[in-house]
């Protein structure tokens, strides 16, 4: 398996940074794209890895409906796109009640693409696994947020999901950002497919300082005894020099390429 990061908040040499996500991901004989991010940016670092994305991919899967994530949708069309139903509801900041939805509507993503959405897992192929909506089953994530719906009522981002990927039998499982908890992520992900070993974790884990949530999702990624961990996109700096004390992690930056 081969992961290229197309789009993160940090840049590598030679590459645009934006706040946002998107991972070219093969496995064999497939090849998907998760994410955008919220501009072209994702196509131009593509380009700069030879990458044609217009033509080298069938299938995009989109992890929840925030701009970051998904604004890069309108600048690619005819595709098979795999998400929640949730992710086109209208949402804001509880803050200044700014929009952090997505621009595009979903009947302007449905004359765009193959629209296809699961609230429960979706098999794309028999080793890549949508996850659909994350039962939020342990006692220290999705307790808050941020966010709110169009009535005013907190937005728990029911859509949040992530990909579960097999690997020598081992899972690989890739997260947006997950709003829903990444050790709820991890958890479903190993109930869904059986496979217990977890080789890696990449992508957003949401978490922002040094709270008790972090303390507790650092212990559970311990008990987890997980190869590799690849925190990065809404992961914060507290947290990151957190998880570099206990994981030594490295840094994810727009153009790397990891190996599974």
């Amino acid at each position: 398996m081969k992961l290229t990061v197309l789009v993160e908040n940090h840049a590598g040499a030679g590459f645009g940074a934006e706040h946002g996500l998107s991972y070219l991901i093969e496995v064999g004989e497939d090849t998907l794209l998760f994410d955008t991010g919220h501009s072209d940016l994702f196509l131009r670092n593509a380009q700069l890895l030879d990458i044609d994305l217009k033509s080298e991919i069938d299938t995009i899967v989109l992890s929840h409906g925030h701009w970051d994530h998904g604004d890069g949708l309108r600048y690619l069309e005819k595709k098979r796109l795999i998400t929640h139903p949730a992710t086109f509801m209208a949402r804001y900041r509880k803050g200044d009640h700014s929009c952090v939805g997505l621009e595009l509507s979903k009947s302007e993503i449905e004359n765009r693409f193959n629209l296809v959405t699961s609230e429960g897992p979706y098999y794309i192929t028999p080793s890549i696994l949508f996850l659909g909506e994350i039962p939020r089953l342990n006692d220290f994530e999705s307790k808050t947020t941020s966010f709110i719906d169009h009535n005013n009522k907190e937005d728990f981002i029911p859509d949040d999901s992530g990909l579960a990927i097999i690997v020598d039998n081992q899972l690989v499982i890739i997260s947006g950002c997950a709003h829903s908890g990444i050790c709820n992520m991890i958890d479903y992900a190993v109930e869904e497919t059986g496979v217990r070993k977890i080789k890696a974790v990449v992508g957003g884990f949401h978490l922002k300082d040094q709270s008790l949530q972090l303390k507790k999702t650092i212990a559970c990624l311990k008990e987890k005894r997980i190869s590799m961990l690849f925190p990065s996109h809404c992961t914060e700096l507290p947290a990151l020099a957190a998880f570099y004390a206990e994981f030594k992690i490295k840094q994810l930056k727009s153009g790397m390429v990891l190996n599974f």
